[in-house]
């Protein structure tokens, strides 16, 4: 069965909802149900999806499990992008009854990511996107290796657009049998000079050898401006991966944490590379695995090493060391400074949420940020006036068990509320099972979350849901949701 919906504006801008019920048993192209929706006859009074919005024809098409994934992934009759509402969004399963729920469903967005025109092993999200004057910038990669290949795209909010802005294999230009990067792991960051910042990482742990010419990741950045992208430094702390980043965007120190090339070596290093000068400021061992937290305020970078710990501290033109409190933090992911001089983190084991006070460094554990089964989060922001944090459980897989709840903390009353179940709606409507992410963020205007999606659109294989297929959405968050009453 095929449900359709579509969505008129009168010349009174009164939205007119036509829904169409088309029954059809082998369609197996596009092309085919093209035909259908032209030669459709009677439209029923209602359908199973009452309740749903749609702002074009999209169908729901049944896709067998262990089906062959077709590159590029689209949507249907040629659309780039869905935008969807209906209550179904807010509808709170029954492992989750006790979680607070949004009272108004959001409009959702939807596109997939284009240059995925093969198969990748799998295309992935890994690196934490930005959001900057209502543009989002992100990455997703084919995890190939030792030739692989990674992208960076902006998404304009007005035209509701997505392109790739950065082929890295393009930009590095190298011989075929040389190493090229399959993932961007750390954060995009954009600094005040108008370029976008980010590193590079690789796509299998054993390919980082001499045997593929490996001489270190790279740190590249890009001009949306001008469209010109540049290559920063080549291995600026030698056979090093580049997994963790953050950008001083006011002093244009690019921050980083490494891996090995060496498989053997399990060292992280820490390093500062001054981006004016073109020279590497300062590097050591006992660096971050994942993230780091940058203090805009005072220009200070603080890491454990490894994922929990206590924390080190650096500023440039000195050396780093621990800070004076002998609390520990875990720190998988982190926010920005907020206006009120905090950051707030979260720890891989048990989600633990942190706030750290960068003007006196006190750090205070407040809350778990789990809501269900899933307690892996690798991407967490706050809006821009502090109140409010977003993130989304089960990273690496698994997001979908909590129904990829898109959960929302307030940080004055301390309560967790879900804005939005985007399982089972994404894979009801258009056979997408979101399965987890690795970057979200908040417009500046603090009326969209954007999520970049690792999911899968080819169904189980030998029991197990797999990712195949980078996706995006734009959570439209409705102002009775994002705008407090209580102060």
């Amino acid at each position: 069965m095929i449900v359709l919906f579509r969505n008129f504006n009168s010349k009174h801008s009164t939205l007119i909802k036509l829904t169409l019920l088309i029954v059809a048993l082998n369609v197996q192209d596009f092309a085919q149900f093209d035909s259908l929706v032209s030669t459709i006859g009677d439209v029923p009074s209602r359908t199973p999806f009452e309740g749903t919005m749609f702002s074009s024809v999209v169908p729901i098409l049944p896709r067998a499990v262990n089906s062959e994934v077709s590159y590029p992934p689209r949507l249907p009759v040629g659309m780039s992008v869905a935008t969807a509402t209906s209550d179904e969004l807010i509808e709170s399963p029954s492992s989750l009854s006790e979680i607070a729920v949004a009272k108004t469903a959001p409009m959702v967005d939807f596109l997939y990511y284009p240059c995925q025109t093969y198969k990748g092993n799998p295309w992935s999200n890994w690196g934490d996107g930005v959001a900057i004057q209502g543009k989002y910038y992100s990455s997703i990669g084919d995890h190939k290796a030792p030739q692989g290949n990674a992208f960076i795209y902006e998404y304009d909010s007005k035209a509701k657009s997505l392109r790739c802005i950065v082929d890295i294999r393009e930009v590095l230009n190298l011989p075929g049998e040389h190493y090229t990067p399959g993932k961007i792991h750390g954060r995009l960051d954009m600094g005040t000079d108008g370029w976008l910042y980010f590193s590079t990482h690789r796509g299998s742990t054993k390919v980082t050898t001499d045997k593929f010419h490996y001489q270190g990741d790279w740190i590249l950045r890009h001009h949306p401006q001008s469209d010109q992208t540049q290559i920063v430094a080549h291995g600026p702390v030698g056979q090093q991966c580049i997994p963790c980043s953050v950008l001083d965007p006011e002093r244009l120190i690019f921050y980083g944490g490494t891996v090995a090339g060496d498989i053997k070596d399990k060292r992280n290093m820490f390093f500062a590379y001054d981006i004016r000068l073109g020279r590497l400021l300062y590097s050591s061992y006992n660096g971050p695995a994942r993230y780091m937290i940058f203090a805009k305020s005072t220009g200070r970078v603080y890491f454990v090493p490894g994922l929990s710990g206590q924390l080190y501290r650096y500023e440039p033109g000195k050396l780093s060391s621990q800070i004076g409190s002998k609390a520990e933090i875990g720190l998988r992911a982190a926010t920005l400074e907020t206006p009120q001089g905090f950051v707030y983190a979260v720890s891989k084991e048990g989600s633990l949420l942190y706030r750290f006070d960068t003007k006196t460094e006190d750090i205070m554990q407040i809350s778990s940020a789990a809501i269900g089964s899933q307690t892996y989060i690798t991407s967490i922001d706050s809006d821009p006036t502090g109140r409010y944090l977003y993130y989304v459980p089960g990273a690496h897989g698994g997001s979908q068990k909590d129904d990829a709840a898109v959960v929302q903390y307030d940080t004055l009353t301390k309560k967790k509320k879900v804005i939005a179940f985007l399982h089972p709606f994404l894979k009801n409507h258009f056979g997408y099972t979101p399965l987890g992410t690795f970057s979200t963020a908040v417009d500046p205007a603090a009326d969209k979350l954007y999520i970049t999606w690792n999911g899968n659109i080819g169904g189980s294989r030998r029991g197990r849901l797999t990712w195949d297929v980078c996706a995006l959405t734009v959570i439209h968050i409705p102002e009775g949701e994002r705008l407090p009453t209580e102060k």
